[in-house]
């Protein structure tokens, strides 16, 4: 069997500490913050990014440039046989592309997984790669089966102020202005490959009802329906709104009593384009 070297991006949640702790490497995704770049979880902490972001900081993402990918690369397989590459989702950001697109000269020993995942079905992704390495998969195989998985997950998210969508032109000046006007919270979805409006809604409370239906609609029409045999992983996820999430997590836990609830922190290339104060569920299917 070959050692196979695990690696994933910081949009995936995994901190550098855990990264150490179970065996795998985490590229810290670079931002670029009113002309300097920082790097996820290396030289820009959660806290340093949102005050960033409140004094209202140019701030804009990146992808990590093909020289460091290549000498991360060219460094583990000095100590392992083959590289598994697991980045955020193709249609959030080129670093998929460009990570597919470096790989073909490593003549099979990097194999890129574009599984179209992100922040926390991204981090169980990585889980399940780390359990199938252990159960002797090779790369190629543990590839072919996270791509294969790749739309057994969802990712619904209420957007606390229209700000920062409209700063990031994805809302017109007009609609960001009625939107704050009708105090509208829009739900956002991510199912594949891009961020979509899923929903709109009027008060908090109706958008975590719009999100937790929908969540139990998917596992009940997609994944084989709710069940004491928990075949779903139930995930929270928010951008500095902790005890909104853990409040919503004791709500989604009287919805599905028999599943675990994990909670973290929203990736910070999405918290960048919706801002503090949102609220995320989140599920994908059991692989391992």
């Amino acid at each position: 069997m070959g050692k196979i070297a695990i690696v994933t991006d910081s949009n995936s949640g995994i901190t550098q500490e855990q990264a150490k702790e179970w065996g795998i490497t985490v590229v810290g995704m670079p931002f670029l913050i009113d002309g300097i770049t920082y790097y996820d979880g290396i030289t820009l902490s959660r806290d340093s990014f949102y005050e960033k972001l409140a004094e209202n900081a140019n701030i804009s993402t990146s992808q990590p440039s093909p020289d460091a990918i290549i000498q991360l690369w060219d460094k583990l397989l000095k100590d392992y046989d083959e590289v598994l590459h697991i980045p955020m989702s193709s249609g959030l950001s080129g670093s998929c592309q460009t990570a597919m697109m470096l790989a073909q000269d490593y003549e099979g020993k990097v194999y890129v997984v574009d599984n179209q995942r992100i922040s926390v079905t991204q981090r169980q992704s990585v889980l399940d790669a780390i359990e199938l390495a252990k159960q002797g998969k090779t790369a190629a195989e543990i590839q072919k089966i996270l791509v294969e998985d790749k739309f057994n997950s969802s990712i619904y998210i209420m957007v606390d102020t229209l700000h920062y969508l409209k700063k990031g032109g994805r809302l017109t000046p007009a609609v960001a202005a009625i939107g704050t006007l009708l105090r509208i919270k829009p739900v956002l979805q991510i199912q594949g490959e891009k961020l979509d409006t899923f929903a709109k809604a009027r008060t908090v409370n109706q958008a975590k009802s719009i999100m937790m239906n929908a969540i139990k609609a998917d596992i009940e029409n997609r994944f084989g329906g709710i069940s004491k045999e928990n075949q779903i992983y139930l995930q929270i996820a928010h951008t500095q709104n902790a005890n909104a999430a853990k409040a919503l997590g004791e709500e989604l836990q009287e919805m599905f009593p028999d599943y675990p609830i994990y909670i973290d922190d929203l990736s910070l290339s999405v918290s960048c384009h919706i801002g503090p104060g949102s609220l995320a569920i989140a599920c994908a299917k059991k692989l391992v």
